[in-house]
């Protein structure tokens, strides 16, 4: 008879290699919970420089593969609190079942959590380095890099985001864009965990200098954000105001594409822009697809859209979607519109970044059984160029949507000479969730990293104005009727560092990781010898 009593002892054995204890799983929780709730419509954005401390205690004397699944816990349980609301979307109104809507959520934070992942692996690799925190706080900031560009991107939500509303730290922006503030935030998170939590195993030469190096990066940060917000706008000449409203609808999603439903919306975008006359507004922006029809080709409802334009005097900026026939065949965009008063012929844009699943299907041979979201004919292609409308001494950069949240396309705009950014956008989508507040303060940030105010037209709200530091002007409130009005000075600033280089800081983080992994390579590879 053959004694199987080795074989089970070494699977138990193995078995407790592979697991993790109850305690480390649940500080990864801890920390995916604090990550989330730093982020808005609440008021916790203070948990954020110290969320990730959970995770780093976790990770301390484990080897990379329970490193990697503690990260993924975070990630999970981050994600899932994080974009809940993509159940709504693609549930209530793209009409997938409860099933379907709930899979792609999870399959979608299941490739998230990856990067939380692969950043616990690296920090458990590198922490015994000397130069643990910037190698760590450098190699987070690398992966939101890669977040934000791998398989179209998706920036959402990006650490630095949390800080919304200081805006004497988020003024950095203009530098080093969001990435400069997640770098920070990261760095103090990790001198906590240090100072409180590994005390006893680094030197105390270590905890000076890390300690030092934090307060210089912290005190350098609110010093120039200080300077920016106390020093005024500089343009190339006498300030230049327009007068701006913003039209909310509030059309409910469900009924927006219903043809029975136009006469109605038109009717509500008129009555409201009526009402904003007496302001005599200069410029006057409806949000994305207010109108719900091809305004190109609309005998009924396109006339009343030139009488508003003549009748205010303003320029006039709306969405609707727009098609071109190539090849015998149509192609649909989602496009926004600027009609001037004195019946020039519209000039548009054509969103570039198209979202995935909402406005086209990638892999559609693939991906055969997956529908649109967007109840519109067809898929919609992307827009050819990127380039500001003009008209005067006014330059509109326009962002469709979650265009506001991809910091190359403001950027883009910016370098073309835009003067103002406009963002058409419709959350009626997101229903009573927080991705419409995320959404408006990730915007917000577009506008530090130029120096170029936004206005935000969104269909059931957050409508806002934005300045030039990030601030709120005046917002609306959610679900809403409303008429916003501002003055806003366009005048043109230079371009910033930000504008003019990019993501130079982001590069720099990523070279910073590679240099981190080799020289802990190469030290280990001495130890051994």
């Amino acid at each position: 008879m053959i004694d199987s009593s080795p074989l089970i002892v070494g699977t138990e054995l193995s078995y407790r290699h592979m697991a993790i204890s109850t305690r480390k799983a649940l500080l990864a929780v801890l920390s995916g919970t604090m990550l989330t709730a730093a982020f808005p419509p609440g008021r916790l954005d203070w948990m954020a420089w110290f969320a990730v401390v959970p995770l780093l205690i976790s990770l301390e004397n484990e080897p990379p593969s329970k490193a990697f699944k503690l990260g993924f816990i975070a990630g999970i349980v981050h994600f899932l609190t994080l974009i809940y609301w993509i159940v709504v979307a693609i549930g209530h109104y793209g009409d997938l079942n409860s099933f379907l809507s709930a899979a792609t959520l999870f399959l979608l934070c299941l490739y998230l959590a990856l990067y939380l992942g692969v950043f616990s692996v690296f920090s458990a690799y590198v922490e015994k380095s000397r130069f643990a925190l910037l190698f760590i706080a450098s190699f987070w900031v690398g992966l939101e890099y890669a977040r934000a560009h791998l398989l179209t991107g998706f920036p959402w939500c990006l650490l630095g985001y949390t800080q919304f509303k200081n805006l004497h730290l988020i003024q950095i922006a203009d530098l080093c864009g969001v990435y400069g503030l997640s770098f920070l935030i990261v760095i103090i998170n990790i001198l906590i965990y240090h100072v409180f939590f590994r005390h006893h195993k680094r030197g105390l030469g270590l905890h000076k200098w890390e300690f030092l190096f934090t307060v210089l990066m912290a005190g350098l940060t609110l010093t120039y954000g200080h300077f920016r917000l106390t020093q005024g706008q500089k343009g190339k000449g006498p300030p230049l105001h327009l007068n701006s409203v913003i039209i909310q609808g509030n059309i409910d999603q469900s009924v927006k594409w219903a043809p029975a439903h136009q006469a109605r919306t038109m009717m509500t975008y008129q009555r409201l822009t009526r009402s904003t006359y007496g302001f005599k507004p200069g410029l006057i922006v409806w949000p994305e697809t207010s109108l719900p029809f091809f305004f190109q080709d609309n005998k009924e409802y396109a006339p009343q859209v030139y009488s508003i334009a003549r009748k205010s005097g303003a320029l006039f900026v709306f969405g609707s979607p727009a098609y071109k026939i190539i090849d015998g065949k149509p192609k649909y965009y989602n496009r926004a519109y600027l009609v001037t008063p004195d019946d020039q012929p519209p000039q548009y844009y054509d969103k570039v970044h198209l979202l995935p699943f909402g406005e086209y299907v990638p892999l559609k041979k693939l991906l055969f059984f997956v529908s649109r979201l967007v109840p519109a004919a067809g898929d919609f292609d992307a827009g050819a160029r990127i380039a500001p409308m003009r008209q005067g001494k006014i330059s509109m950069g326009i962002l469709i949507c979650y265009e506001a949240i991809f910091p190359e396309l403001a950027r883009a705009h910016a370098r073309e000479g835009a003067n103002i950014f406009i963002n058409i956008t419709n959350d009626a989508w997101f229903d009573m969730t927080s991705a419409p507040y995320q959404h408006l303060y990730m915007a917000a940030f577009r506008t530090v990293e130029n120096r170029i105010p936004m206005i935000r037209a969104a269909n059931t709200g957050l409508s806002a104005f934005i300045g030039v530091h990030g601030n709120i002007i005046d917002q609306s409130d959610p679900f809403t009727h409303e008429a916003l009005k501002a003055t806003l000075d366009i005048s043109k600033s230079p371009f910033t560092f930000y504008t003019r280089f990019g993501d130079i800081f982001a590069f720099v983080a990523i070279v910073m990781s590679l240099i981190g992994i080799t020289s802990c390579l190469f030290t280990r590879r001495n130890v051994k010898k």
